[in-house]
């Protein structure tokens, strides 16, 4: 929440922003290390690395609803946010209730179809070299589709709290999800021999714990973006499609963007499931790892929405690109320690996580080229079009993403790995080239100010 904020002027102090970044940054932090707790108790479900496999792989397509429920989340919440920043609660609790409508009802139909249709859907990524990675990706993908409708609710949720500041909120909810997530796998991999079924009933119950939880929290008609409640008011599930269209306008884009992007590493999968176990276990390892050092980048980077978006729907526009610069430093400032250590300490790190013998070498030069290009080129790339989104320029982040994620990602991966032989590495350095194109445009498109012309109230 803004350090100060009248009907007159919109101002995050130093303080106001630091009292939002850090729980985001504990939040982040709290997930992706569960994260990695996960990868290495399923790890230890067999020697050949199959279980790691098969979560890699599942994972890889999960985090395409993920981000898709995601995205709506955040167009929602930048729809708030502006009309938080001007002076309109009414319509922010409107938009809020809408947002928590839609997401539900397309994370039920992405759910139902999923379990539907989960054996032909992971034949179209693993040719079925290894049985066992097979059944076990059949297994894990069954099971977590059942949480898809309470995640839609959760990342809804922590969307609102996030656009009205309320980063404490989201933080504590985070907290009580990921520890049910670590406790049950704690519980159901080993102790109970479920393995990844152990693994995915945990992620079931966790998201359901969490959708309860972001609910009662925003019920609570206190805060400045609330839902009401449902009592005496018969058509209160009745979908509002004005005001679905402008969250629409940030979300379709951004949920296009980044459901095309996961499509693109769908594909690119379907490239790993041909290298030996091991090696996909390697690939595995390195995203979970990697995903930790820009935490604190991706925190700042949660916080825009909250920044941006209420200063532009306060009409502050040269105070948006003000802050936006300032919030870009800090992102810079953000992802610099821990990339460093990556570089220096990437082999411990990679052996900590149970990985096979074969797959060490791979992963920890994965890992070092990963710090160094995550120091100069990721703020850019994945920090900035937070920055425009907020403001509503989604779809020029949308035709950029998708561009480069075809010719580059994509394009460079199939080059690289068949043309090149470089295999694995191959994938990571198509990756960043990817990174590195979309930087460029990001940067020239903030710094001319066609961003500031957006905006979606």
């Amino acid at each position: 929440m803004s350090g100060r904020q009248t009907a007159e002027d919109t101002y995050f102090s130093s303080k106001a922003l630091l009292a939002l970044i850090l729980p985001l940054i504990a939040e982040q932090f709290l997930a992706v290390l569960v994260g990695m707790a996960d990868t290495a108790m399923v790890s230890g479900v067999d020697a050949t690395g199959s279980a790691v496999a098969a979560v890699s792989t599942v994972d890889t397509l999960n985090v395409l609803f993920i981000n898709l429920f995601s995205a709506m989340s955040a167009g929602g919440a930048v729809v708030a946010a502006q009309y938080l920043g001007h002076q309109d609660r009414k319509n922010a609790c409107a938009a809020a209730k809408q947002l928590m409508l839609s997401t539900f009802f397309l994370a039920t139909i992405v759910s139902a179809v999923i379990v539907a249709f989960h054996r032909p859907i992971i034949n179209l990524m693993d040719d079925g070299s290894d049985p066992a990675t097979l059944n076990q990706s059949y297994t894990y993908l069954f099971i977590t589709a059942f949480s898809f409708p309470f995640l839609g609710i959760y990342n809804g949720g922590v969307g609102l709290l996030r656009a009205m500041g309320n980063s404490k909120s989201s933080m504590y909810t985070s907290i009580a999800m990921n520890l049910i997530n670590i406790g049950g796998n704690a519980l159901l991999i080993h102790p109970c021999g479920l393995g990844v079924a152990g693994a995915g009933i945990s992620t079931l119950l966790s998201r359901v714990v969490s959708a309860v939880v972001i609910l009662r929290v925003l019920f609570n008609n206190t805060m400045p973006i609330h839902l009401d409640s449902p009592r005496r008011q018969p058509h209160y599930f009745r979908l509002d499609f004005s005001m679905i269209r402008r969250i629409f306008r940030v979300g379709v884009p951004n949920g296009l963007e980044n459901s095309l992007f996961q499509v693109g590493k769908v594909l690119i999968m379907g490239i790993i499931t041909t290298f030996p176990t091991a090696i996909r276990a390697a690939n595995g390892i390195c995203n979970s790892v990697s995903s930790v050092v820009n935490i604190p980048g991706n925190a700042i980077g949660l916080a825009t929405i909250a920044v941006i978006g209420q200063l532009i729907g306060a009409g502050k526009k040269e105070e948006a690109k003000r802050y936006g610069k300032k919030l870009t430093r800090l992102m810079y400032l953000g992802v610099l320690p821990l990339n460093v250590l990556l570089f220096f300490f990437a082999e411990p790190v990679v052996r900590l996580l149970n990985l096979a013998e074969a797959g060490v070498p791979v992963a920890v030069q994965i890992e070092r080229m990963y710090a160094l290009c995550s120091i100069f080129i990721w703020v850019p790339s994945f920090g900035m079009p937070n920055i425009l989104r907020a403001a509503g320029d989604a779809r020029y982040t949308m035709a950029v993403s998708v561009i480069s994620m075809l010719i580059l990602r994509l394009g460079a991966s199939y080059l690289l790995v068949y043309g090149f032989h470089l295999s694995l590495m191959g994938v990571w350095i198509a990756m960043h080239m990817d990174w590195a194109a979309r930087g460029v445009c990001f940067m020239l498109r903030f710094s001319r100010g066609k961003w500031l012309e957006k905006k979606v109230i």
